[in-house]
């Protein structure tokens, strides 16, 4: 029985379209959920959108429009990204869904009935946009003495109701246990000591329902509450499972092997929804990292400054797997990252167009002429360089990615790629000079040279297909080989069949 493995993006709030941040998160998780897949394990890839709360009530009055018909026009927008940019999840979950909102009602009223849940009033600080209440002490004050929201700038209100608390206190210290008992469990290391900081300064209980607007899950037996939007989103990755219901696919599932999001929405998965998990007696997910932000051109990405990088637009005009590959190689994931197109460009033109295109192009031109397009069959005794470039095509290559790919180390294991296999193949082409040897009539080498040659392009296939699923089918096609990629696949005396340039140099 093959080993489950369970990813989750954050369920992206439908008050705008998809950007590249929204890809990154979305990228990143299909890469690991494809390359899950093909090591053996039994994945499930959820993602999904959040479709509640005040600023979407308020996004869809601005434009006259139904609630519901809004966040379902909104919803189709993500959904056809997800498509264009080739996402391979197996759920698309909204909060609005029905299969959700009975979910979250059973909770509400399991937490309600054990006393974990209490009615009161709360008065505070509350920022709409982020849909994040503050401490006075958290908020920062600008000139006029206006209090601002830490996280985005905009100005804070005061929100004085009627509410429903979670006791988020009670699970402080059970919390604070278990990720020294879990070193991993909060990744990278910067969210995980910023976040240890925070439950240090003492949780407090947290206000869960609201009753200054219409749109949301209703209360059950108070309809004139709806639940606050995060106790409400961050449930999607157990009601996505059928948990309360008959829960097959959570029994089977749960819990989660890594949620992925960005680093500032890490506290309320690494806090509140933690502490929801302890007090419904859930185990915790493995993983919680948040990855870093992306400026575009050095500067913040904000519509009002039209930065907003469109990655669809940018997939359109210079392929897919270019655009993934770039979100996955630029930047360490975890930290920061800078978009630029003179960045995209270069890495475009540098790894994908010289490195990668010009091997497989060169590699398949040099089949055809010297060997009327049929790779030669494995020569009975490999040395030297040879040595070193089958033995990163035969296993030390994706040993390393695999390392690298489990630590989710994205640009990590693509650089293996790169360092292991790509740059020494075309490195090989120059120190053996296959035109050489076939004037030199030296027959035996060069079978020998252009067998290792199709050896490693088989390899880096395998290897870049959950980076790259279409670039890597057609270097399989190209090479001529046959079924699903596998490392198994032997690549002795097939026909290739070449085709066009994978990445024609962008001159710009």
């Amino acid at each position: 029985m093959a080993e489950k493995f369970y990813l989750t993006t954050p369920l992206y709030y439908v008050n705008d379209v998809p950007h590249i941040g929204h890809a990154y998160t979305t990228v990143a998780a299909d890469v690991l959920a494809r390359y899950k897949r093909m090591m053996g394990f039994d994945v499930h890839f959820l993602t999904g959108t959040d479709e509640h709360g005040q600023k979407i009530w308020h996004a869809a009055q601005e434009k006259k429009e139904d609630t519901q018909k809004f966040v379902d026009r909104m919803a189709e927008g993500f959904k056809a990204a997800w498509k264009t940019l080739g996402i391979s999840h197996d759920d698309f979950i909204r909060t609005s869904e029905k299969r959700h909102e009975t979910v979250v009602q059973k909770v509400f009223h399991k937490l309600l009935q054990q006393g974990d849940v209490y009615k009161g009033e709360y008065e505070g600080w509350y920022c709409v946009p982020c849909e994040s209440f503050w401490s006075e002490g958290e908020l920062k004050e600008d000139v006029d003495g206006r209090l601002l929201c830490p996280d985005c700038g905009r100005e804070t209100e005061v929100l004085k109701e009627e509410s429903y608390f979670f006791k988020l206190s009670k699970y402080e210290k059970d919390l604070l246990k278990h990720i020294e008992a879990n070193p991993d469990f909060i990744q990278p290391i910067s969210r995980k000591n910023e976040i240890v900081q925070f439950i240090k300064q003492g949780l407090k209980d947290l206000s869960i329902t609201r009753t200054a607007f219409p749109w949301g899950i209703g209360v059950p037996d108070d309809p004139k509450h709806v639940v606050y939007v995060w106790f409400d989103a961050l449930i999607n990755y157990i009601s996505a499972l059928d948990y309360l219901n008959d829960g097959k696919l959570f029994k089977k599932f749960w819990p989660a092997d890594v949620h992925l999001m960005g680093k500032e929405i890490v506290r309320f998965h690494a806090v509140t929804w933690p502490c929801m998990l302890m007090a419904l007696g859930v185990k915790l997910p493995k993983k919680v990292f948040g990855h870093g932000w992306w400026t575009v051109e050095g500067k913040k990405m904000s519509k009002s400054k039209g930065n907003v990088v469109d990655p669809l637009a940018l997939s359109s005009e210079f392929g897919v797997d270019a655009v993934r590959y770039f979100l996955m190689r630029e930047v360490a994931f975890g930290d920061d990252g800078n978009f630029s197109m003179q960045s995209f460009i270069k890495r475009y033109n540098a790894d994908l167009a010289n490195d990668l295109g010009n091997l497989l192009n060169r590699t398949l031109n040099m089949i055809e002429k010297y060997f009327k397009g049929q790779i030669p069959e494995r020569p009975d005794k490999l040395d030297g360089a040879k040595d070193q470039l089958v033995g990163a095509a035969e296993g030390g290559a994706s040993g390393l990615v695999d390392q690298n790919m489990n630590n989710l180390a994205f640009s990590k294991a693509l650089d293996n790629i790169w360092e292991k296999l790509v740059k020494p193949a075309n490195k090989y082409i120059e120190t053996n000079a296959p035109w050489k040897l076939a004037k030199e009539s030296k027959a035996k080498e060069l079978e020998s040279v252009m067998y290792v040659l199709s050896l490693v392009l088989k390899e880096t296939a395998v290897l870049l297909s959950p980076f790259m699923p279409e670039t890597a089918g057609k270097m399989w096609q190209q090479l001529g080989l046959q079924g699903p990629l596998s490392q198994k696949t032997e690549v002795a005396g097939v026909k290739v069949a070449k085709g066009e340039p994978l990445f024609p140099r962008i001159q710009k």
